[in-house]
């Protein structure tokens, strides 16, 4: 309720009491009340202002964290992220940390685009829980261990995924310098060894770039997404959340958290910033839900990670000038296809790879029935298209020169070169992803990630080619 200057006056009743019995209060009664009345007041402010300021500073142990909380004010606006942290990246990340916010982070160890799904994981808990995610920097697991690591927004756009989420996004970098920094402690949840029997918490090549001494504490069984005795590894997203909170953390901590390896400290899981050892495996409703247009971390989150403008220019220009486009003239919409062989070679047990891949025939099928689906339902004919793929042997190539298709020759553009070994595989994707169409390989989640964004993004046909055996595409 909103004071006014007459709440401030005393009633009338009071008003007739300050003077004598039968006679109107004089003036000097009336400003003796107001002025008891004022000092009253005043001093009750005081007091509780000196009990206010006494129970923060038994709260505050140093000067900075006293002059953190009396001079940042609140935080409203998302897209501002830097506003969540105290400044610029510092030695220790504990010191960047606000005291009025809460935070969450994971690792990465699964591949490049597994762990692109992993980050729509990480951000998806985010937003259930309502902390602000730190996201960790890309590791070169599948491309050698002399490519550097590489910051999520330097592949993503932020600022619009900010915006899309309605919720800030951070990233290590911003948050702890990279060098010079200070060894942190840090509590964590082990998730991995709740679903692999006998593991211990997944391990990660950042937690050493990030000079960060990790204690583990086991999550309780009750995270798994699957029944007891059901063999899978897929862990539940909405369980994990659970922990965020104190009934859920306090029933959870059923044993000591392990040492950590470094100075061997056995630190409960954080609540500042809530951590997680590993969370490719994990899901709201059923098992690789990824593959479904029903995904609710795709729906929420993966769709709006939509690429960097600078490297998705690069990838314009690569395409335009495989498919021999001037410049100036618009890219006519292509087919895109992803055929990885690479590490699949080892599922494809007692048959040969000519076997076991999809024969180009029937990638030249499902390119037909993509073609087909654009002209009856966009009314485009779309004649161009463009292979990705990790084979190595140039009669399979040529092979693919033979049906007219084109490739990107990052070879002959000295892309490694030039921008170093990271970049093949980001521009691959960025390629995959502007297909008016897209053929792509059944189990390979590049190829999955490819297909939904065709799908969400371009309004595309999309097929994925069976692959295994003789004949496995056969339809």
């Amino acid at each position: 309720m909103a004071l006014t200057s007459e709440d401030f006056l005393p009633s009338s009743r009071h008003y007739q009491e300050l003077g004598r019995p039968g006679r109107p209060a004089s003036r000097s009664g009336i400003s003796h009340y107001i002025f008891r009345r004022q000092f009253i007041a005043s001093c009750a402010a005081l007091a509780i202002v000196s009990v206010a300021a006494l129970a923060l500073l038994t709260l505050v142990t140093t000067p900075s964290q006293l002059q953190a909380l009396l001079t940042i004010a609140p935080v409203t606006d998302v897209e501002d992220a830097q506003s969540y942290l105290l400044g610029p990246p510092t030695r220790s990340f504990r010191e960047n940390l606000r005291n009025d916010t809460k935070y969450i982070t994971s690792w990465l160890n699964a591949g490049w685009t597994n762990d692109v799904m992993t980050i729509g994981n990480l951000l998806y808990l985010a937003l259930i829980t309502e902390r602000v995610p730190i996201i960790p920097s890309f590791i070169p697991s599948h491309i050698g261990p002399e490519a550097p690591t590489l910051p999520f927004g330097h592949v993503f756009d932020v600022p619009r995924l900010r915006k899309a989420l309605r919720t800030p996004v951070l990233e290590w970098d911003q948050v702890k310098a990279a060098n010079h920094s200070s060894l942190d402690e840090l509590g964590c949840w082990a998730v991995w060894p709740v679903v692999e029997q006998g593991a211990p918490p997944r391990d990660s090549f950042l937690i050493p770039k990030l000079n960060l001494d990790l204690s583990y504490t086991r999550a309780p069984d009750w995270v798994k997404l699957t029944p007891p005795g059901v063999e899978d590894k897929h862990v539940s997203l909405w369980s994990l959340a659970r922990l965020a909170y104190p009934e859920a953390r306090e029933t959870a901590i059923s044993q000591p958290p392990d040492p950590s390896p470094q100075r061997q400290l056995a630190i409960p899981p954080d609540d500042h910033l809530l951590c997680y050892d590993y969370l490719y495996y994990t899901a709201v409703t059923t098992a690789w839900e990824w593959n479904w247009d029903y995904s609710p971390v795709w729906r929420f989150v993966g769709r709006h990670m939509h690429w960097n403008a600078t490297i998705e220019k690069l990838a314009e220009e690569l395409a335009r000038r495989a498919m021999n486009i001037p410049d100036g003239e618009p890219i006519p919409p292509f087919i895109s296809i992803h055929m990885r062989h690479g590490d699949f070679r080892i599922y494809c047990n007692e048959f040969t790879e000519d076997q076991c891949f999809v024969p180009l025939p029937a990638v030249a099928k499902r390119v037909a029935e993509v073609q087909r689906e654009l002209l009856d339902k966009k009314g485009i004919n779309v004649t161009r298209v463009i292979m990705t793929s990790d084979e190595r042997d140039p009669n399979w190539w040529a092979e693919v020169r033979s049906y007219g298709w084109t490739w990107v020759d990052y070879a002959a553009e000295r892309t490694v070169e030039t921008y170093g070994k990271w970049y093949p595989v980001l521009l691959d994707a960025i390629l995959q992803s502007r297909g008016a169409g897209f053929v792509g390989t059944e189990y390979s989640t590049m190829s999955l990630l490819a297909l939904r964004r065709v799908q969400d993004w371009n309004d595309g046909a999309v097929r994925m080619a069976k692959w295994g055996s003789p004949g496995a595409d056969d339809h």
